[in-house]
């Protein structure tokens, strides 16, 4: 699921979006963010850009992208920036790379013009926010309109921050961050903008010509009042091209990841063998009595296809199919039992019919499915009413040693991301489907060398396959580092691995009952 993080600007708070809030929540999941000191958000003792960034960045969820306005813009390139593994895409609105012009950067605010609107406000706030709606609107084709309807806004009460903001506002200088942006980035720009000059388009476009950079005609600063549907319209579009089409490259290098362990996956995968082997401990014993007479069950990521094969000598009568992303594990699986009907396909698009499947059992497999609440349909639409789902998948606290000691290193990311539990058992409601059990369970591995653990993950085709992974080769230095960071977590028996293993277990003919 993509999450749309929303920032604000100043004065104002999270309320502000309410114009968007809809037609957005139609298409993305939303959290909304206040900035600390705004809304409801507590005030910091000082309100610095490495304090406000850290309590951001301690919200975000999973699959997130950022949109942030004027100076929530701002701080979405510095967050995007510093945490580049929490974030998937970058949306601004009505945000320069400087807020205030210097002699070197010219297309911003005059700085006369910033430093009498910053003194009026710490002297008179309340008649500064009013002439700060004015210039919201200022310029926008229906300015009178706008202005009515910002000045009925509730701006929230007034803290020690607000003034805090402002100056750090006008000495934020975003080029060196903007410039050395990786990932997807939409920025739009309100031509009648009286804060931040549309002129501001070229020289962003020639910092970082990989970002999109785009200008909304006859509007305001405030160009979210101004012109939702075309933000929302902009918004769509950027999803949809650059943040989802990101997804399914990554899907496509875990397809390639796993082909090319196919042949080395068996040898190494005991911790592997163990889960499923738990897993296998849940299912029923025999079906309950149906109508139809064939019995269908479905190993969702069957991998090489150990488990396929138990499961077919387990429910001897019934026919099993074994779905696999990767073709060449597919390939290595049909070589040593061609009598399973062999599937290649996206787990999030099962090529199998409605109401057609008696059981699913799925062992470490959909933690590589990008859409939960999507996955999670797709089971639903294709188990028979009484249907069974069985799965066992990682957490987040999976190989949080390996994460941490990289975290040491650089901000880039080289640990897969795993969803929660919580997150699980949401989507697993939402498709319709009754949690009959749910269970959490670390269990960790020990290793004397690290590369004994980087090696195996490698064999199994478990290595980081992220959008957001350094690219290349690894320095020397870099390397010496990451081992240094993780000899912290030697104990007794070695270097541990940890994994955070969810087993659930739901019922389709429960959950209409329950909901009902």
């Amino acid at each position: 699921m993509i999450n749309l993080v929303l920032i604000h600007g100043w004065g104002c708070d999270s309320r502000t979006w309410q114009p968007l809030l809809e037609p957005l929540q139609k298409i993305v999941s939303v959290t909304l963010i206040d900035l600390p000191g705004f809304g409801e958000s507590e005030p910091l003792p000082e309100f610095s850009l490495d304090a406000v960034l850290d309590k951001i960045a301690a919200q975000l969820p999973e699959n997130a992208v950022v949109m942030g306005w004027s100076l929530g813009g701002m701080l979405a390139v510095q967050l995007a920036a510093r945490f580049p593994e929490h974030i998937r895409g970058l949306i601004t609105l009505a945000a320069n790379v400087k807020f205030v012009a210097t002699p070197d950067y010219p297309a911003a605010m005059a700085r006369a013009t910033n430093r009498q609107f910053n003194q009026g406000f710490a002297q008179d706030p309340q008649a500064t926010l009013k002439l700060f709606s004015g210039l919201l609107a200022q310029g926008d084709a229906e300015e009178r309109s706008l202005l009515k309807q910002l000045r009925r806004s509730d701006v929230g009460p007034v803290t020690d921050n607000w003034l805090q903001a402002l100056q750090l506002l006008s000495v934020l200088d975003n080029r060196e961050a903007f410039a050395q942006l990786a990932l997807p980035g939409l920025h739009l720009l309100a031509e009648k903008d009286a804060l931040v000059p549309v002129t501001a388009a070229e020289p962003m476009a020639q910092l970082n010509p990989r970002q999109q950079i785009q200008i909304v005609k006859n509007s305001a600063h405030a160009l979210h009042w101004s012109q939702p549907q075309m933000v929302v319209d902009a918004v769509a579009r950027f999803v949809k091209e650059q943040i989802v089409k990101t997804l399914d490259l990554d899907k496509k290098k875990v397809a390639q990841s796993f082909s090319r362990a196919a042949a080395t996956y068996d040898s190494v995968a005991q911790l592997q063998r163990d889960i499923g082997t738990e897993l296998m401990v849940q299912l029923p014993s025999d079906f309950p009595a149906h109508t139809s007479a064939q019995k269908v069950i479905l190993d969702l990521g069957s991998g090489t296809g150990f488990f396929t094969r138990q499961l077919a000598q387990q429910y001897g009568d019934a026919q099993v199919i074994g779905l696999d992303i990767a073709q060449g594990m597919l390939h290595y699986a049909a070589a040593q039992h061609a009598k399973i009907n062999w599937l290649c396909a996206d787990a999030e698009v099962l090529p199998l019919a409605d109401n057609s499947v008696d059981l699913i059992f799925s062992s470490l497999a959909i933690q590589w499915c990008n859409d939960l609440p999507q996955l999670l349909s797709e089971l639903a639409r294709v188990l028979k009413p009484g249907g069974q789902l069985h799965i066992a998948t990682l957490g987040p606290n999976t190989l949080h040693e390996l994460k941490s000691a990289w975290q040491q290193v650089d901000n880039y990311v080289h640990v897969n991301r795993f969803q929660s539990a919580q997150d699980l058992t949401a989507a697993t409601e939402s498709a319709n489907l009754f949690v009959a059990q749910l269970q959490q369970e670390i269990r960790s591995l020990y290793y004397e060398r690290l590369s004994d653990l980087t090696r195996e993950l490698k064999a199994l085709g478990a290595h980081n396959v992220n959008a957001g992974k350094p690219e290349g080769l690894t320095g020397r230095a870099r390397l010496l580092a990451f081992k240094n960071a993780y000899e912290v977590f030697r104990g007794a028996q070695g270097l541990p691995a940890t994994y955070d293993v969810i087993y659930l277990t739901a019922n389709k003919e429960a959950a209409s009952k329950y909901h009902g």
